[in-house]
């Protein structure tokens, strides 16, 4: 989904909690990830793999000049000869620690062992983030996170959507960001004006 599109959907989301809800949710996560230079691990279920949000995160983090969100993909089975991006597995969530930032999209209830792993990152340090549907009172994911966006079954938007809507949030300048990227991005910015301006008129 591209930019014009993220656009007109919040548009049409006006007086939801949709646009301000996945601000809020992809603020805090950016807080989380640039102060420590990094260390995002995004992960799903065994029967979803965040795919579309890995890529997207990807190209926010291009597009933002904030290399810092480009995420990790873990998988519950990566293949052997697979590429390196392709090949991280459930063991790096265990070795997660402080500093680093773990990303949980599940549309149902995790199985045991991922909520385990995920239990066992943030005892060591690691900061949970939880983007899922709604599963009821024994919300065992959410509980666990630092941070959690539900996205209720019968609702009006699917996981998916709101996860387009959460990585064009992350790369949006009016996030928090170090001063020194800021000023960075104010040159860079006044540069393009200059650049895209109207020529001056000929004296």
């Amino acid at each position: 989904m591209d930019a014009v599109r993220v656009a007109l959907l919040r548009e049409v989301l006006n007086g939801t909690e949709w646009p301000g809800a996945t601000r809020r949710f992809a603020g805090a996560l950016r807080a989380s990830v640039e102060p420590h230079g990094g260390g995002l691990l995004l992960v799903g279920t065994r029967e979803y793999e965040p795919w579309h949000l890995a890529a997207h995160l990807t190209d926010e983090a291009a597009w933002s000049g904030t290399p810092e969100l480009t995420p990790t993909l873990v998988r519950h089975r990566p293949r052997a000869g697979a590429p390196a991006h392709l090949s991280v597995g459930l063991g790096r969530v265990e070795a997660a620690g402080r500093g680093e930032t773990l990303l949980v999209v599940a549309p149902g209830t995790p199985a045991p062992g991922l909520l385990s792993r995920v239990h066992d990152a943030r005892r060591a340090g690691a900061t949970v983030f939880a983007l899922g549907a709604d599963t009821g009172p024994a919300d065992e994911l959410g509980a666990l996170a630092h941070e959690a966006l539900t996205v209720p079954r019968d609702g009006d938007l699917d996981l998916d959507t709101v996860q387009h809507l959460v990585s064009a949030a992350t790369g949006e300048n009016s996030l928090p960001a170090p001063r020194g990227r800021r000023r960075v991005r104010d040159r860079l910015s006044r540069l393009a004006d200059q650049l895209t301006a109207p020529p001056p008129t000929r004296w």
